[in-house]
């Protein structure tokens, strides 16, 4: 059986996020990428699958939703094989996941400048008040938890 040419194209993609991450967990801590590789290929496997579901079941849900709902299910404490993804995965540093997935959103953003001229001031604008809502709303909730700690 023949795979369709968009799966072939994730998949391609997945394994680049996947090198990626594997050298920024390593380079950033020092995480061996022959430790960390089985929760990579776990990782890539479910975005395989997810990406696969997003095209193929009828419903009108993202890739992201059905990714989610598969680890969960991988991970939930009554799942039998929670132990062994826990594992697999406990060698990932989240934040190295971030360092592929923020490039491979620029280089996206950067593809498209045609259409951010189209959105032109509106883009800005809506950024400025998402860095501000987040800044002020991230102040203001570590001002309540250290309140309630009587740190400050």
């Amino acid at each position: 059986m023949e795979l369709p040419e968009f799966s072939v194209e994730s998949l391609k993609m997945l394994l680049v996020v996947g090198a990626l991450t594997l050298t920024a967990n390593w380079v950033g801590y020092g995480i061996s990428p022959l430790d960390a590789a089985p929760g990579i290929g776990l990782v890539v496997a479910i975005g395989f699958v997810s990406l696969v579901l997003g095209r193929v079941l009828p419903l009108d849900l993202p890739s992201f939703a059905y990714a989610m709902v598969i680890a969960f299910l991988l991970a939930i404490p009554f799942s039998p094989v929670q132990g062994q993804v826990l594992a697999m995965t406990e060698q990932i540093d989240f934040l190295a996941t971030t360092t592929p997935i923020l490039a491979y959103a620029g280089l996206s953003i950067g593809l498209q400048t045609t259409r951010m001229k189209e959105v032109s001031w509106k883009l800005v604008l809506v950024a400025v008040l998402v860095f501000f809502g987040t800044y002020f709303g991230s102040a203001l909730i570590s001002h309540l938890v250290l309140a309630a700690q009587g740190i400050i």
